[in-house]
């Protein structure tokens, strides 16, 4: 996932800073009163001193000169000319924060398909009259079907507000994965019904935790790579990209 992405729900979290303001040299207080979030204090080297931070969800690391009078905001590249900068973004940003985002989403509401034993876990946000929501969901089904991979939909209705009629529909029905899978499989379309005072909230919530994951359509689909790190696919996966995300396609 981009690192804007990723960092976008970090101000939703909250995340405190490790230090009292008072604790840091002035080049910082003065980013902090225009806006900037402090996360971490790191090791840097060339006698700087590293801080993470976020600046209206997008990551940085700061680095302050040995005398605590000078900020430097960039890429800190090596002799080799290798970008010192990237690794700190993910490891000590990108990472935790995404852990963070996958641990809000299993708190979450979301309608189950797949197996429990599973190796592989997907987040997936839908809409119910969304066409490539519906092509995905076919896509995956050889991973699904094989018990290799649980998705886990978050329903909103974004795209009409028949959208958001037939999320409630899937959202109150008693067999909520089935009324899930019958309308994306085209076997039977969700009704349109009015939308409850309680649906509409889970809905906006759905909503709103999609735009803080810094997704903007449907689907969007949140998974782990091998390396753990949290990646975001905007829109159907490609034939190739979903044999990246789950691995070898499961012969039948």
């Amino acid at each position: 996932m981009k690192p804007f992405a990723i960092a976008s729900l970090a101000a939703l979290l909250a995340a405190p800073a490790v230090a009292l303001a008072a604790d840091y040299p002035a080049p910082i207080k003065a980013m902090q009163e225009r806006g900037v979030e402090v996360l971490e204090k790191v090791d840097a080297p060339a006698n700087l001193t590293a801080y993470t931070a976020l600046y209206q969800g997008r990551p940085l690391v700061l680095y302050v000169t040995a005398d605590n009078k000078h900020a430097l905001i960039g890429s800190l590249l090596d002799e080799q000319g290798t970008d010192l900068t990237g690794s700190v973004v993910e490891e000590k940003i990108v990472r935790p924060q995404g852990e963070k985002m996958w641990a809000e989403m299993e708190k979450m509401d979301w309608i189950k398909d797949g197996s429990d034993k599973a190796k592989q876990v997907a987040y997936v946000f839908t809409d119910p009259n969304c066409p490539y929501c519906k092509k995905f969901w076919a896509d995956a089904r050889p991973w699904v079907d094989a018990g290799e991979i649980q998705l886990r939909h978050f329903v909103v209705g974004m795209l009409s507000e028949g959208s958001a009629k037939k999320a409630a529909s899937i959202l109150t029905a008693k067999d909520q994965t089935k009324a899930l899978n019958d309308n994306e499989s085209g076997k039977k379309a969700a009704k349109e019904i009015t939308v409850s005072a309680a649906v509409k909230k889970q809905l906006d919530t759905n909503m709103q935790m999609m735009q803080g994951l810094g997704a903007s359509g449907t689907p969007a689909i949140f998974y782990k790579d091998e390396t753990g790190l949290l990646q975001l696919q905007p829109g159907a996966a490609s034939a190739e990209k979903l044999v990246e995300m789950f691995g070898a396609k499961p012969k039948k």
